[in-house]
C-alpha cells in the first residue's frame, strides 16, 4: 500500500488549462522545481490580471466625480472652486465603494476554500460588469439623483473585494520563502489599477468633449466611454481564468484553522496595522482627485494640466510600484522592522502635507504626497510579508509545544493566514474610508483639512509604536513569532 501511494504524491506536471490540483506542495524543492513553479506563477499572472481589474474599477468613482459637475449635475458644482458642499459630496462618493469594497473582502476571502480559486475568480470579474454597465446608463440621466450614484459607487464596490480573495489564493500557491514577493506583486498589480484608472479615465472624459463638445453632454459622453473602456478587459478576464486558473484541494477549509485564525490576537493586531497602510494608500488614492482640485484649482488652467486626473495618478503609481519592492526587503531583513519605518516616515510626511498647504507651496504639497504613497506602498508589502510569518511561527511552536505533527500544523498555519488575510485586508480596506470621512468631516466642520492631517500624523506614531511593542520589543515580541525581526522566515 505504501510504495503504491509514493508516486502518487511525487509525480506532478504543469497543465496549461485550468484545473482542481489535488496535490500541492510547494514547499517542497523537488515538486516547485518539477512544474510547481510554472504552475504558481501561471495562477499569478491571471490573478493579477483579475485583481487589476477590480481595483481600476473599485477606485473609478475618484476620478469621475471630478468631471461630474461640468456634467452636468448640481450636487457637484463648485468642485474645482472648493466649494464645501460639492467637495464633501465628492469625498461621500469616493468613499462609498470604499467601505463596501472593505465589507466585502471578508466573505471573498472564504469563498477561495469554499468555491476553489478558479471558479470564484471567474465570479468576481463577471460582478465588475454590473458597476460599469449602471454608470454608463445613469450617467445618461442629467435628472438622476445624488442617492442613486451613491447607490452606483457603493456597487463599485465589489471590485475592492477581489484583493482579499485573489490574496488568499495565491497564498497557497508559494512556497514560504517566495512568499512575501509573490503576495507583493499580487497586490502590487491591483494596486497599479488605481493608478491606470486615474491615468486614462480623466483622458477618456476629455476626449470625449473634444469628439461630442464641451459641455455638458460632452463631459457625459466622456465619462460614458470611460467606464465602458473597461467591458472588454472583464470579459477577457473571466474567460481567462476559465480556461487557464487552478483551484487547489488542500485549500479547502477545515473549520478549526479558521476559528484559530479568528480568536488569535495577531489577526486583529494586524489589522490595525494595516489600516496604517493600505487604508491610508487606498483612502488617499480615492481623495488625491478631488484634493489637488479644491485646494490647487488654479492648475485647472495650466494647458495638459486641465484633467487634474493627470498627476492624481502618480500617488497610487509610486504607491503601487513600491509594494514589491516592501514584500522583497522584508523576506531579507523582517516585515516588522520596515512596517516601523514606514510608519515613522509617514508621520513625517503628513506633517509635511500640512506645512505645503500652510505655504501654499504645490510642489512640496505633491512631492510630501508622493512621499507618503510611497511609503504605504512599502508598508503594504512588509504587513502582508507578517502575516503568514506569524502564522507559520505559532504553528511550529505549538506543533512542538503538544507534539503534533509539524506538517498538519504547517497546513493549518497556511489556511490560518488565509483566513486572516480576508480579515485584515477587510479591516485595513475600512480605514481608507476612516481617512476620506476624517476629510470630510475636517471640511465641514472647520473648514480646512489641517485637523485631519494632524490625527494621522498621530494615528501613524501610534502605530510605529504598537508594531515595535508587538513583534519588536526584545524577548517579548521575538520569543512568539521569531521570524518577524530577523531575517527569512
Amino acid at each position: 500500500m505504501a510504495s503504491t501511494a509514493a508516486p502518487e504524491k511525487t509525480e506532478f506536471h504543469h497543465q496549461t488549462r485550468g484545473r482542481w490540483l489535488d496535490y500541492w506542495e510547494p514547499d517542497n524543492e523537488e515538486f516547485w522545481e518539477k512544474g510547481g513553479k510554472q504552475t504558481a506563477r501561471k495562477n499569478l499572472i491571471f490573478s493579477v490580471f483579475a485583481e487589476n481589474l477590480g481595483f481600476s474599477v473599485w477606485v473609478i468613482w475618484g476620478s469621475i466625480v471630478t468631471a461630474m459637475g461640468a456634467a452636468g449635475f448640481e450636487f457637484l458644482a463648485g468642485l474645482g472652486k472648493g466649494n464645501p458642499v460639492a467637495v464633501s459630496n465628492a469625498l461621500l462618493l469616493t468613499s462609498t465603494p470604499t467601505l463596501v469594497g472593505a465589507a466585502l473582502r471578508i466573505p471573498y476571502t472564504f469563498a477561495i476554500p469554499r468555491f476553489g480559486g478558479r471558479a470564484f475568480t471567474m465570479f468576481s470579474a463577471a460582478m465588475l460588469l454590473l458597476p460599469t454597465l449602471g454608470v454608463a446608463y445613469f450617467i445618461n440621466q442629467p435628472g438622476t439623483p445624488l442617492w442613486v450614484f451613491v447607490l452606483l459607487a457603493a456597487l463599485a464596490g465589489v471590485g475592492g473585494g477581489n484583493f482579499s480573495s485573489s490574496m488568499a489564493n495565491i497564498n497557497f500557491f508559494f512556497p514560504e520563502g517566495k512568499k512575501g514577493a509573490a503576495l507583493g506583486i499580487n497586490a502590487a498589480g491591483g494596486n497599479l489599477g488605481v493608478a491606470q484608472t486615474q491615468l486614462f479615465v480623466p483622458l477618456i472624459i476629455t476626449l470625449g468633449t473634444h469628439i461630442f463638445a464641451k459641455d455638458p453632454g460632452g463631459y457625459r459622453f466622456g465619462i460614458t466611454l470611460a467606464v465602458l473602456m473597461w467591458i472588454p478587459f472583464i470579459l477577457i478576464s473571466f474567460f481567462g481564468a476559465m480556461r487557464y486558473m487552478d483551484s487547489i484541494t488542500g485549500a479547502k477549509s477545515d473549520g478549526k484553522s479558521y476559528r484559530l485564525a479568528l480568536t488569535n490576537r495577531h489577526t486583529w493586531v494586524m489589522s490595525v496595522l494595516y489600516i496604517g497602510t493600505f487604508g491610508s494608500f487606498i483612502g488617499f488614492s480615492f481623495a488625491f482627485p478631488t484634493l489637488l482640485k479644491a485646494n490647487f484649482p488654479n492648475l485647472a488652467n495650466i494647458g495638459w494640466m486641465s484633467t487634474i486626473g493627470n498627476l492624481a495618478f502618480l500617488g497610487a503609481l509610486v504607491g503601487s510600484m513600491s509594494r514589491p519592492f516592501g514584500g522583497f526587503i522584508s523576506d531579507k531583513l523582517g516585515g516588522a522592522k520596515i512596517t516601523l519605518y514606514v510608519f515613522l516616515g509617514m508621520s513625517i510626511s503628513t506633517l509635511l502635507i500640512m506645512a505645503a498647504l500652510a505655504a501654499k507651496s504645490f510642489p512640496l504639497y505633491l512631492t510630501a504626497f508622493l512621499l507618503l504613497f510611497v511609503l504605504t506602498g512599502i508598508g503594504n508589502g512588509s504587513t502582508y510579508r507578517m502575516i503568514p510569518s506569524i502564522f507559520s511561527a505559532e504553528s511550529k511552536r505549538r506543533a512542538s509545544e503538544f507534539g503534533l505533527d509539524p506538517a498538519q500544523a504547517l497546513v493549518s498555519a497556511k489556511r490560518q493566514a488565509g483566513a486572516a488575510i480576508g480579515v485584515i485586508g477587510a479591516i485595513g480596506a475600512s480605514g481608507g474610508w476612516l481617512v476620506q470621512q476624517a476629510l470630510r468631516l475636517s471640511n465641514i466642520n472647520f473648514g480646512s483639512m489641517n485637523p485631519a492631517f494632524t490625527a494621522y500624523a498621530v494615528v501613524f506614531l501610534a502605530m510605529g509604536a504598537a508594531t515595535w511593542w508587538f513583534y519588536l520589543r526584545s524577548s517579548f515580541a521575538v520569543s512568539r513569532v521569531p521570524s518577524l525581526a530577523y531575517a527569512n522566515v
